[in-house]
């Protein structure tokens, strides 16, 4: 603050000695020490004070920014827990419906000439088919399906006696 080497404060020291005198400089010297403290002790009050005030605004400012951040996070998940709620809504059953609706029945893929008309699930009355698409086509079955197993001279390591009925092998 002020730029005093030792050779100043001497000058001012000779100086005080001659104007106030060896009786009355050490009672000038407690004065000027004690207002010397005061003056310290008051800039660093005020040094803390106002460095606490400048923390306290930075923590305010801090603690706003939490909040609109946490508001923006909720308001994030409240839309998520929504469109959730309306997907999940949209797929279960009405609740204040008492009558549980059954889910409609998977249609065959190939219901084939011999198959029964298929039926409404709702009236419970035939479906018919479209007369604008054409007929399904019949299809020959599978020869490797196990509704049709291969014919015995096919099979590898089989024999004419392992076709024939269990009485007629000789098995007891």
């Amino acid at each position: 603050m002020f730029d005093f080497g030792f050779s100043e404060m001497l000058v001012v020291a000779v100086v005080a000695l001659l104007v106030l005198g060896p009786e009355r400089l050490p009672k000038a010297a407690r004065f000027a020490g004690l207002w010397v403290r005061r003056a310290r002790a008051q800039w660093y009050s005020v040094k803390s004070e106002l460095e606490s005030e400048l923390a306290d605004d930075e923590l305010k400012r801090s603690l706003r920014r939490m909040q609109d951040e946490l508001q923006q996070a909720r308001a994030q998940l409240r839309e998520g827990g929504d469109s959730l709620r309306r997907k999940f809504d949209g797929m279960a059953p009405d609740r204040d419906d008492p009558t549980p609706r059954e889910p409609p029945a998977p249609e065959p893929r190939d219901p084939g000439p011999d198959a029964p008309p298929r039926r409404d699930p709702g009236t419970g009355e035939p479906v018919r088919r479209d007369p604008s698409q054409p007929a399904p086509e019949k299809r020959e079955p599978d020869p490797r399906s196990p509704d049709h197993p291969e014919p015995p001279e096919k099979r590898v390591g089989a024999s004419v006696a392992d076709d024939a009925p269990a009485n007629q092998r000789g098995d007891p």
